[in-house]
């Protein structure tokens, strides 16, 4: 590589160099080379993964430049190459004089003329140094410069990209998020080749400066939703952020409701799609789980793959969830309340056969069904705990070995077995983790007012559930959108799906200023 002689006249730096320059705030980098990497090293106590490099450059040597990163977070090769040969064998080629070094752009030089890196900051602040440093970038100092520069060479091992454990697909991409932000975002980009889609980042976490991303389209996504999301995650002050269920405690409308008001979802495709629809994503580094806002009720009982099988076939499979909803909801509870209260709702024969079964079992129904539900659901936690080699057929095995001892041994009765299992196969069903969890909660709820009040508590208990879902909101949206308030144009996708040449609007109630996603093409009859 050659290199012609460069000079530079001493000058005011231009706007765009003032922004790139971080304003010092009393804790600024000297000109004594030593003294900033003796500090460095005292501040970090001297931790083993921090490597310091010192060297001469220059055409004679004349340089004095120290380099540290963080073994482990950075690329060996980008350093190698991009970084210590360009200063060590490429500055020494090309024909700089010294004097070039002593004036105000002598970063700049060495930016543009010698330093192939693609990411290269200018930094005057030991805060922002060690924030670089730490974030995976290479640190350059030049002792006689009160500056130094964060070259990025982040390259820390991270897992690969597959399919998504918590959602699986029969048909559709098989590609789920990991937990490097930057693999994310390039996972979204793929998909949205818009300039209107923004992805505008922040550091949230006092000790762990967490990098938090919010993704959205402009003009497809509405302002008002986009403000309360920056507004929201700005007021959050904390020391640590681990995971997107930290973001989500803080951002959520109704922390104490045991419905969930924020979606999470490891899935590409699932969050485009909501991306398209008006929504806007939160990343957060380090989890794989992004979170969706604006959320609704109904959003819980649609999955992606609904949309990659025909109309017909993705409208009965979601009419099936909400079935399985109400299912796993009351099952046990109505179960304890017509063979407690209501025995005149049971078909002769089949009461005699019941009452025939539950002759032996020492316990009421309630009790009964209460034993049944807490055994399973240990069962169900004791199976996700275990090594995944093991944990489904101790699951298996448990419940079969379990539920027959049981039944032998007179505790429960047969037909409690089934009604246990049914519960339990339909909250399967649900294609939303958080919402199977509220499901399996609130199964408790109406057990106990089934087996206080019977039918009338159940009734009661549903009527307090629709008033609380009523009164609900994401982000200012309804809950219950679009069935309260009822809007028939969002209807065509809501408990049942339409043709797609027939849904060629964005919802209503989340939608910006852009609400057409194309035009029907005039061939259908």
């Amino acid at each position: 590589m050659s290199y012609k002689k460069l000079s530079y006249k001493k000058k005011q730096p231009n706007s765009n160099q003032k922004n790139e320059v971080i304003k010092s705030s009393g804790n600024s980098l000297t000109q004594d080379l030593k003294e900033n990497l003796e500090r460095i090293q005292e501040t970090l106590g001297n931790s083993s993964d921090i490597v310091v490099r010192e060297f001469y450059a220059g055409k004679y040597g004349q340089m004095h430049i120290g380099i540290v990163y963080v073994d482990g977070l950075i690329d060996k090769n980008i350093v190698q190459r991009f970084i210590l040969e360009a200063l060590m064998l490429n500055l020494r080629e090309a024909e700089l004089d010294s004097t070039v070094f002593l004036q105000e752009n002598e970063l700049q030089v060495l930016k543009k003329a010698v330093l192939p890196a693609g990411e290269v900051k200018e930094i005057v602040d030991f805060n922002e140094l060690f924030l670089h440093l730490l974030s995976g970038d290479t640190i350059v100092i030049i002792n006689g410069v009160s500056r130094g520069m964060a070259i990025g060479t982040k390259g820390w091992t991270d897992r690969g990209i597959e399919e998504p454990g918590s959602e699986s697909v029969v048909r559709g991409p098989r590609d789920g998020f990991t937990e490097t932000l930057r693999t994310n975002t390039a996972l979204l980009r793929r998909r949205i080749r818009d300039p209107n889609f923004w992805i505008e980042t922040r550091r949230l976490g006092r000790r762990t400066k967490t990098d938090v991303s919010i993704a959205y389209i402009k003009g497809v996504a509405s302002d008002r939703v986009v403000q309360e999301v920056h507004r929201r995650l700005d007021s959050i002050d904390i020391d640590a952020v681990l995971e997107s269920g930290y973001i989500e405690e803080f951002v959520q409308d109704a922390p104490y409701s045991l419905f969930p008001t924020i979606y999470n979802t490891e899935r590409p495709d699932k969050v485009v799609s909501a991306i398209l629809e008006g929504r806007v994503a939160i990343l957060v580094d380090g989890t794989p789980f992004v979170l969706l806002v604006p959320v609704v009720f109904i959003q819980f009982f649609q999955a992606s793959e609904d949309y990659y099988h025909r109309f017909d076939i993705s409208t009965l499979i979601r009419l099936l969830r909400f079935m399985c909803f109400f299912l796993a909801l009351l099952v046990p509870s109505f179960y304890v309340a017509a063979t407690t209260f209501h025995q005149e709702m049971i078909p002769t024969t089949l009461l005699v056969s019941i009452a025939a079964q539950r002759e032996g079992v020492p316990f009421p129904a309630a009790v009964e069904a209460l034993l049944m539900e807490i055994s399973f659901e240990i069962l169900r936690e004791a199976g996700i705990r275990l090594p995944r080699a093991v944990g489904s057929a101790i699951s298996i095995v448990g419940a079969l070995v379990l539920g027959e001892a049981a039944v032998r041994a007179g505790i429960v009765s047969p037909a409690m077995v089934i009604v246990v299992s049914v519960t339990a196969i339909s909250n399967f069903v649900s294609p939303a983790f958080n919402m199977a969890m509220s499901i399996r909660i609130l199964r408790f709820l109406f057990l106990i007012l089934a087996s206080t009040f019977g039918l009338f508590g159940i009734v009661l208990g549903l009527i307090a559930m629709v008033l609380h879902l009523c009164g609900l909101s994401s982000f200012g949206v309804p809950y219950m959108s679009p069935m309260a308030p009822l809007i028939m144009q969002d209807q065509k996708d809501a408990m049942v799906r339409l043709p797609r040449f027939g849904v060629f609007k964005r919802p209503n109630f989340i939608r910006g200023n852009d609400a057409v996603r194309g035009r029907n093409p005039g061939n259908r009859k």
